[in-house]
């Protein structure tokens, strides 16, 4: 594509075509969503479909993600979607944050954005530093998502937290009346995604930062 073709589609002189579209789409490594919106404004039909996570097509994705969700435990893990919602989540999720309001279907924005959690999470600062800049990255990547940007902007206004030392992972601490837990995660996604759902799937994998909070989800864990 030469800076002039470019330039023609930026003033409108020239109309992308659909194959032009996906070009753009990879060199701006836009989601699917985000592609789709961009063939609607230019006059074509969505090319990337969003099926419903009960579809029978879904059926080996959803046995994927169960099974890593399974196999992760004792330890708690969660699959949520681009807005935060759960998707689906394990037996010791279930136990972890089901106190904190949080099921399937519900979006963890809300949580993080009630005045129930802040209280309960001991490092509340450094946590809501980094989700907010994990959510200003995801709205960005996705052309700009008002949801995610909404709580971005709720989480920076609790403050930069100040740190002496820097640690090799920002744990999240948790108190649940006499019960500390100090956790981190990890994120996976899908690989080749043609799906809307799949694309914006996250998997989030939750591990224990110290030995009292892995004898505790194991506690949580048993039959």
């Amino acid at each position: 594509m030469s800076v002039r073709h470019l330039s023609f589609l930026e003033t409108g002189r020239a109309r992308p075509s659909p194959q032009m579209i996906d070009r753009l789409g990879d060199a701006l490594q836009l989601p699917l969503d985000a592609r789709n919106t961009m063939l609607l404004h230019a006059g074509f039909a969505a090319r990337y479909a969003a099926r419903d996570w009960a579809e029978a097509e879904m059926v080996p994705i959803r046995a994927a993600v169960t099974h890593m969700l399974t196999v992760h435990e004792p330890y708690p893990a969660i699959a949520i979607d681009r807005l935060w919602s759960v998707q689906q989540m394990n037996r010791v999720a279930a136990v972890l944050f089901g106190p904190l309001g949080v099921g399937v279907g519900d979006s963890l924005l809300d949580l993080m954005m009630s005045d129930h959690l802040p209280p309960l999470v001991e490092n509340w600062a450094e946590v809501a530093h980094h989700a907010a800049h994990r959510l200003r990255l995801e709205s960005a990547a996705q052309g700009g998502v008002p949801r995610l940007d909404m709580a971005a902007a709720h989480l920076s206004a609790v403050g930069k937290p100040r740190r002496e030392a820097l640690q090799p992972v920002i744990p999240t601490v948790l108190r649940m009346g006499d019960q500390r837990l100090a956790m981190f995660t990890t994120l996976s996604q899908f690989g080749t995604p043609e799906d809307v759902t799949l694309d914006a799937l996250r998997v989030e994998l939750y591990f224990p930062a110290d030995q009292a909070t892995r004898e505790l989800f194991e506690a949580l864990a048993a039959p």
